[in-house]
């Protein structure tokens, strides 16, 4: 776990979560991931698992959009939340979200599911569990990863300007406590799956919204193209 960690995370990051990751809890969770990589495939990659955090400061985080668990299919994950490796099939929820920006601000769909160029912004595509066995989704919920990315979420929350944070799902809703500061701004919605994403995903507006917040509070806003 360590390796990619010293190798793609931005120093002020590192520096951030100096606590958090030399606890007994992140040397549990070392020794967990060790050994589930001896008998499984665990995805992203093992140099991919901190990508979101190697792109930018957490002073330069704008916009936060949270999901739960990485890709668990073969090739899907490279440390993004909602992304998908060039050349992989774009999955059912980010297709919608696709759709979505696509109504709300006239993008067409792209042809690819790579959303590196929104993290290359400042847009932090964090899950709360960094990592997942292949085939089993929810198999690294609750082994210790939520204790960092909670203290992800409150880096941002305490060091940078007005971000907004994305709060796609329940699961993502329940983070909502983790933002105190009241310059920042929050956009609920329900997840963006085919399960529910007709229950109010569609015509949220997300895209357009951020924006707003961000050129209101004089922010740079985000180009969402790819």
């Amino acid at each position: 776990m360590h390796s990619s960690y010293d190798k793609t995370v931005h120093p002020q990051w590192k520096q951030s979560l100096t606590d958090v990751m030399s606890t007994d809890s992140a040397n549990e969770l070392a020794a967990f991931m060790n050994r589930e990589r001896k008998h499984f495939n665990i995805y992203p990659p093992a140099d991919q698992v901190f990508s979101a955090l190697s792109y930018f400061s957490p002073t330069d985080a704008s916009v936060v959009i949270l999901g739960q668990d990485p890709y668990h299919e073969h090739g899907q994950a490279h440390g993004l939340s909602f992304s998908v490796q060039p050349d992989i099939a774009i999955p059912p929820s980010l297709r919608n979200i696709f759709a979505e920006r696509e109504n709300d601000i006239g993008l067409q769909p792209p042809t690819h599911g790579t959303l590196t160029p929104w993290a290359q912004q400042g847009v932090l595509l964090l899950n709360t569990s960094l990592t997942v066995r292949e085939g089993k989704a929810g198999s690294h919920a609750k082994k210790g990863w939520e204790a960092i990315t909670d203290q992800i979420i409150c880096i941002v929350n305490d060091n940078s300007e007005r971000c907004v944070f994305i709060l796609w799902g329940a699961h993502a809703q329940t983070e909502k406590k983790l933002i105190t500061q009241s310059h920042h701004a929050v956009l609920e919605a329900p997840h963006p799956s085919p399960l529910s994403a007709y229950r109010g995903f569609f015509g949220s507006s997300p895209f357009s919204r951020t924006n707003a917040l961000l050129q209101e509070a004089g922010r740079t806003p985000i180009d969402w193209s790819l």
